[in-house]
């Protein structure tokens, strides 16, 4: 399994499980678009949304109670309550002036808006992957935890953000995981 996991998007990619080779699939990832709409895209948009609590649970087809949002309805919705959300967070993960496991985003939320690291936010964008993953291929051997994963990382992230990078992944349950940095991403 590949993610990519990016500061505008996500992505994640699968080689056949079975073990028959052919080409990797683009995974679409089942995400809210809209209130109560769930829909498989190609790419989760890398953005996180506190949901007011007059907006009631954001129900996933694998969690009914959750309160935030990530992805495609996230994106739209902070666009009325930027407030509320949380962006480019990868940026933050490796920027070396802050501290990077520290509640400080979303940058000027309200009190009433949890306050969450960089760190916690790339780890509940891993989590939203690894949760529709488990939602397709199932449990037990078809979770992502029993699959190799690479996670595609900038070349300009240093140890500090790489660590983290790992940190987050493990904190999703990802645990048999290699990073690889972007150049050579690209290249293979």
């Amino acid at each position: 399994v590949g993610i990519d996991l990016g500061t505008t998007h996500c992505a994640l990619a699968v080689a056949p499980l079975d073990g028959e080779g052919g080409p990797p699939e683009v995974f679409g990832v089942p995400q809210l678009v809209a209130p109560g709409q769930v829909e498989a895209r190609p790419l989760l948009p890398s953005f996180l949304y506190f949901a007011h609590e007059s907006e009631g649970p954001q129900v996933l087809p694998w969690d009914g109670e959750r309160r935030f949002v990530v992805g495609e309805y996230a994106r739209s919705r902070g666009m009325d309550a930027p407030a509320r959300l949380i962006a480019s967070a990868k940026s933050w993960l490796s920027h070396p002036t802050v501290d990077r496991r520290a509640g400080i985003l979303p940058l000027g939320a309200p009190e009433d808006v949890e306050k969450i690291s960089p760190v916690e936010t790339s780890w509940r964008y891993l989590e939203h992957l690894s949760e529709a993953f488990e939602a397709r291929y199932g449990g037990g051997d078809g979770a992502l935890a029993h699959q190799e994963v690479v996670v595609t990382v900038p070349a300009s992230f240093d140890a500090s953000a790489r660590e983290l990078t790992v940190e987050a992944a493990l904190a999703a349950g990802i645990e048999k995981l290699t990073l690889l940095e972007e150049p050579q991403a690209a290249l293979y």
